[in-house]
């Protein structure tokens, strides 16, 4: 992955004034609440994607 994935909003007030933080990768602080958060993708689930009856992935 070559480009930083960004969150939408924060997860604790839900306002979308979010920045970067000077903390390092994945850190974001948001302007409305005041708060600072990480974000970090753990992986991919070992279950894959599970098909329905019909075929059809859910």
């Amino acid at each position: 992955m070559s480009e930083r994935a960004a969150p939408f909003y924060c997860p604790y007030c839900g306002d979308e004034d979010l920045r970067p933080s000077e903390q390092g990768h994945g850190a974001w602080e948001c302007a409305s609440c005041n708060r600072a958060f990480r974000l970090k993708f753990l992986g991919l689930l070992a279950r894959g994607v599970r098909h329905h009856d019909g075929g059809e992935a859910i």
